[in-house]
């Protein structure tokens, strides 16, 4: 392809660690097929990625762009401060993408925005640039966030705290009120949260693509659906797995692409313990929880008797340490006995570590496809987003694990890591390397996401500039 005719993918994510993560693994992916790429990043990502720039340079096409994203260089980017985080981008970044976008040398012939990013679409059309979306939450997710005007119309939405086990209408028993996204529980539906989300499911269908990281396998239901929305649907995931397989003979992936500094003293903590001897703990780069639920969970892995690995980040619990907060003796010798503890540790080389039996997990859409394709069982503990029905799915419809939302007890704790490590460890352990065989095939040549990505690049190649879809 000559580089006069090569198109230009624009690559936008909400700079947050999972959004960006992901997006990367697209990034490069499109970078093997010849693509060129420029990749958004705001100040404070791309200062905390430090070894990025050296590592994309070994594609030429490839650049990084940076912008701010107008918060303080203080403010924890927690899942708590989203909103402010978005409605800083439209005031501060907008002005500065939409000038990365109109200017670019060579013109880009593609924008791949956040799905979360409303203005892309406006933003898209007046510079003249064909849009696919790429959100980077799990489909099952989305779509319970582009049918809540649907719910809203219907009367499932608002519920009080009371009806949170009705049977939510037309999904055969599997959705409970209490397993919608964490947004269906506001009551003012004037509330700006709603607002967003009902301005995001207007403007989704509006791309004339949809990029989804998941597998035909996991979602074909959900995926079905979502061609009633978008036509043109691209399934190319679990995008990790996926690019180690377009990696082959080639440059091994990127060592790193967290914003977080990785322990990695724990991989050698679990080179020393028994086959599938330990649950991994994390809840992710964005949850924060309070000190009573960190005891709680904390009393509830001791309890367990299992060996357990935790990456607790800095800022993962709320409000400041009391100076008489002093760790139980009994927490303190059962971690020294059978527990490791880190800041943050290197989770896609932990989840494949054979000692590693389950995972005890935020259901992250990132962390729940990297534990799907690890083979390994997960204990669900969602906090926002699409984590609620994630973690839905994953105890009620793919059956690789356990759904503890809203509880956070130390005895269920307990009883949930003894089930999935212990009287049901085969059980959830079959269903997993089940699954997990299903994603790899799914990545390799002939697969459902292997095509899916070639008819990406094909059809990015021809794209064009086409009226905006009508709202469905």
């Amino acid at each position: 392809m000559g580089k006069e005719t090569c198109p230009h993918v624009v690559i936008f994510p909400l700079p947050l660690q999972g959004p960006v993560k992901c997006m990367l693994k697209l990034a490069e992916m499109l970078s093997l097929a010849g693509i060129r790429v420029t990749f958004i990043n705001s100040h404070h990502v791309h200062r905390r990625l430090p070894d990025a720039a050296a590592y994309f340079s070994k594609y030429p096409d490839f650049r990084f762009q940076t912008l701010p994203d107008g918060l303080p260089d203080d403010n924890p980017r927690t899942g708590d401060q989203i909103l402010n985080l978005l409605k800083s981008m439209e005031a501060v970044s907008l002005p500065v993408f939409r000038q990365i976008l109109s200017s670019g040398s060579p013109a880009a012939t593609c924008l791949i925005a956040d799905g979360v990013f409303i203005f892309a679409a406006s933003v898209a059309a007046d510079v003249g640039v064909p849009l696919l979306y790429f959100d980077t939450i799990s489909p099952c997710g989305l779509w319970g966030l582009l049918s809540l005007p649907n719910l809203i119309q219907s009367g499932e939405v608002p519920f009080t705290d009371e009806e949170l086990d009705e049977v939510v209408a037309g999904t055969d028993g599997v959705m409970r009120r209490r397993d919608l996204p964490s947004f269906c529980r506001i009551k003012d539906m004037n509330d700006p949260i709603i607002q967003l989300v009902i301005e995001e499911a207007n403007h989704i269908p509006l791309a004339q693509g949809l990029i989804f990281n998941t597998f035909h396998h996991l979602e074909a239901p959900i995926l079905s659906q979502m061609l009633t929305i978008c036509p043109n649907i691209y399934s190319v995931g679990p995008l990790h797995a996926h690019l180690k397989a377009r990696l082959v003979g080639a440059e091994s992936a990127i060592t790193s692409d967290s914003i977080w500094e990785e322990d990695k003293s724990c991989i050698s903590w679990l080179d020393k313990q028994p086959s599938k001897s330990v649950i991994y703990v994390s809840i992710g780069s964005l949850a924060v929880m309070t000190r009573d639920q960190l005891y709680e969970i904390w009393h509830g892995l001791v309890d367990s008797g299992s060996k357990f690995l935790w990456a607790r980040r800095p800022g993962s619990v709320s409000g400041p340490k009391d100076d008489d907060d002093v760790v139980p003796s009994d927490l303190s010798q059962g971690t020294k006995e059978r527990g490791c503890v880190v800041g943050w540790a290197p989770q896609e080389e932990v989840l494949a570590h054979p000692s590693v039996g389950g995972f005890l997990t935020h259901s992250g859409w990132n962390s729940t496809l990297e534990s799907v394709v690890a083979g390994k069982p997960m204990i669900c503990w969602p906090f926002h987003a699409d984590q609620q029905v994630n973690s839905r799915y994953v105890g009620e419809v793919w059956r690789l694990g356990l759904d503890m939302k809203d509880s956070c007890d130390r005895t269920v704790v307990a009883e949930m890591v003894r089930e999935v490590m212990g009287s049901r460890k085969d059980e959830f352990s079959d269903r997993a390397c089940e699954m997990a065989k299903l994603a790899e095939m799914s990545v390799n040549p002939g697969g459902s996401s292997f095509l899916d990505f070639d008819r990406l690049i094909e059809d990015i190649k021809m794209m064009k500039i086409l009226p905006l879809r009508k709202k469905y």
